[in-house]
């Protein structure tokens, strides 16, 4: 009974953490939006983007307007964005998408990572040139009917569409990202998520042993605040 609990207990424990970093995540976007745009979502595109996602992960109402509110405050630091990419343990391809207030901090901590784990923090364009920027949208497939919308999809620039188990996944090039975004506001679909990923053109195969060493860098780099996203080319 003990060992039952306790499983529960991690993994009550483990749901709590990563609601709280996609929170935090959502957090920096909105500050962001809101120090681009200004903090109308009707007339700032970012931020709607941003509060959406919010919606999607159960962020709640007083949370987003807490951090709209905040961004607009003197007191708030600045965040820049900035892209990092290494090879982590056996020869895995890693891009960090981050936002910070202290850059050098950033990237002392991103080197450490990489070192510890056997892999090398690169230069810029090191892996670059191994993914491709897409658009990825997520309808709601209780609401949102694949065979009813799909040819409306392609019209707005999917480039692939694929039904999952947690809903309509839509494709698009980076630069149909905006289109996108816009026409399904237009058409009243219900997004749960928009956001712009690094889809690797090729992966490549571990043994599990190996696998782990990239996971283990992977989580690492999850946890550190400044992180927003991680993608690479594990298989």
């Amino acid at each position: 009974m003990g060992r039952i609990f306790e499983k529960r207990k991690h993994k009550i424990f483990a749901r709590m953490d990563k609601m709280a970093k996609a929170f935090t995540k959502i957090g920096k976007e909105i500050a962001m939006a809101v120090k681009q745009g200004g903090t109308d979502p009707n007339n700032n595109p970012r931020l709607r983007v941003a509060m959406q996602n919010a919606k999607g992960v159960n962020m709640p109402k007083d949370r987003v307007e807490a951090a709209i509110k905040r961004a607009t405050s003197k007191e708030e630091k600045d965040l820049s964005e900035a892209t990092y990419e290494g090879y982590g343990p056996h020869g895995i391809a890693i891009m960090v998408d981050c936002a910070t207030d202290n850059p050098t901090r950033t990237v002392a901590n991103l080197r450490m990572y990489f070192d510890r784990s056997g892999g090398a923090l690169g230069k810029s364009g090191s892996v670059e040139f191994m993914f491709d920027r897409k658009g990825v949208f997520k309808l709601d497939k209780q609401i949102v009917k694949l065979d009813e919308v799909e040819l409306d999809l392609i019209d707005l620039g999917a480039e692939e569409i694929q039904e999952a188990e947690d809903g309509i996944m839509v494709y698009t090039s980076f630069q149909d990202f905006g289109n996108m975004q816009k026409g399904l506001e237009e058409k009243g679909f219900a997004v749960i998520s928009s956001e712009v990923q690094r889809i690797p053109t090729t992966t490549k195969e571990l043994s599990d042993e190996q696998v782990d060493d990239v996971l283990k860098l992977i989580e690492k780099l999850e946890e550190d605040d400044d992180v927003q996203n991680v993608f690479h080319n594990l298989a």
